[in-house]
């Protein structure tokens, strides 16, 4: 993140920028009103800001008023020796996100910073999926994602989709395959058309052939009067046979003649019918293993796959769980703004979803019925009890975050160089490779420092 950091103590601004840049972030510095009012205005401009009250010039709140005029979104975050509630509380109200007194940690702004960098670039990324969407118009409606593989996945539509040709969409369970044929059929020019779906793992083989290709009257038992089939409905339109793995090998031969020829006939009839549909299909399994297990005709394969469209599982979505979560409470909350915290949401990201998406929405639905009236919505209704996932859902508690573990090993190194060279800080400093100013600053803040250690310059 771009931080403009605002500060005329030398001490903090110096370290405090030490420490964010460390943090990854890119400080831009000011040292009086003036220039921190112009590094608003500067390009790129400064995505948080941290800036002190009490400033040379006109001050931080005149920091603060006019980094919410630039950009009512961008986190603003006030330091102060002199803090009183009333200041924070007007302080609050211009639009500042929190109000830090001095003494602080570094490690404390930091954080802050982090979890302000996060929440921005969440809420930067659901504007770029809003105007995206809105861009695609209803072409990809209830399909949420900006993860590096979707957007490959709408590419492929979007090249695809206006052409004639079979599309083969792969993908686990309830990962979105009906909604990504529904996407290919509605960017086509049979979008006018019907879009006509059939599960082949719904009915057994008997019914399943009724209902591709219909039937006569008396055909069978129970048949009292003469019905279309999904082939003759998608006339005109597209035909989706979902999980197209599981349809029986007598069914693919009969398929396969309508692929070739488009012709078909009714179940109980002699008489040949025409049908022109576009074919998209969907599997669970690659239909080249199904191939090789004698599961599936290989000329029915090569009819089939022309284009294959694969839709990644939702563990390997990487930063679509968020705005996954953010559209599902839209689509079921009934109005209700429902929260979920930081900590949760994290656990939502690490739990590897073997239901996908799918798994998610029901999650997010039991957890809203649970809520009552509450608008937080908590971990045990969200995630399973399940001990096998434990490990995905907790950070173990032997494992240290790694900024306490690189604190600890700094101050360890810092007192063996005071101990090598007698306490002798000037030494030190040069065994460290820095300055003795920095060594004095890092011995102050781990607590090391001490007024009869030696300087040797003084």
């Amino acid at each position: 993140m771009r931080v403009l950091l605002a500060e005329d103590e030398p001490t903090i601004f110096v370290t405090l920028r030490d420490a964010l840049e460390d943090a990854g972030h890119e400080v831009i510095g000011a040292t009086d009103s003036a220039s921190a009012l112009a590094a608003l205005e500067g390009t790129p401009p400064p995505e948080v800001v941290v800036t002190d009250v009490r400033m040379p010039g006109v001050g931080g709140m005149a920091v603060l008023e006019r980094a919410v005029q630039l950009d009512p979104d961008r986190p603003v975050l006030l330091m102060t020796g002199y803090a009183t509630v009333d200041d924070a509380v007007t302080a609050m109200r211009m639009g500042a996100v929190d109000y830090v007194q001095k003494p602080f940690r570094n490690d404390t702004i930091v954080a802050r910073v982090n979890s302000l960098g996060r929440v921005r670039r969440l809420e930067d990324e659901n504007r770029a999926l809003r105007s995206q969407l809105a861009t695609r118009g209803e072409a990809f409606e209830g399909v949420v994602g900006n993860s590096e593989k979707m957007r490959a996945v709408f590419n492929r539509v979007r090249t695809v989709a206006p052409t004639e040709a079979t599309v083969t969409i792969e993908g686990e369970s309830g990962t979105g395959k009906e909604r990504i044929a529904l996407a290919v059929h509605q960017l086509s020019r049979r979008s006018a058309a019907p879009f006509i779906a059939l599960s082949c793992a719904a009915l057994p083989e008997n019914l399943l052939e009724a209902e591709l290709f219909g039937h006569e009257r008396g055909a069978f038992t129970d048949a009292k009067k003469a019905r279309r089939g999904r082939v003759e409905l998608a006339d005109g339109g597209t035909l989706f046979l979902d999980d197209i793995d599981d349809m029986p090998l007598a069914v693919q031969v009969k398929l396969l003649r309508v692929l070739q020829e488009r012709t078909y006939e009714r179940v109980g009839s002699e008489e040949t019918q025409h049908s022109d549909f576009r074919v998209v299909v969907a599997t669970k399994v690659p239909l080249r293993q199904l191939v090789r297990e004698g599961r599936f005709r290989e000329d029915l394969f090569y009819r089939v796959q022309v284009v294959p469209i694969a839709l990644p599982p939702l563990r390997e979505r990487t930063g679509d769980v968020p705005l996954l979560v953010q559209e599902l409470l839209r689509r079921h909350g009934g109005g209700r703004a429902y929260r979920i915290a930081p900590a949760v949401l994290r656990s939502l990201e690490r739990y590897p979803w073997p239901g996908n998406v799918r798994e998610l929405e029901n999650a997010l639905q039991r957890a809203i019925a649970l809520a009552g009236d509450q608008d937080e919505l908590s971990a045990e209704d969200l995630l399973p009890a399940d001990p096998r996932w434990r490990g995905a859902l907790e950070v173990p508690e032997d494992v240290r975050p790694l900024r306490e573990v690189l604190r600890a090993a700094e101050a360890r190194h810092l007192a063996h160089a005071l101990e090598q060279t007698g306490g002798h800080r000037s030494q030190a400093a040069e065994m460290l490779g820095i300055s003795r100013k920095v060594l004095w600053e890092k011995l102050r803040d781990h607590g090391l420092a001490t007024t009869d250690a030696s300087d040797g310059d003084e």
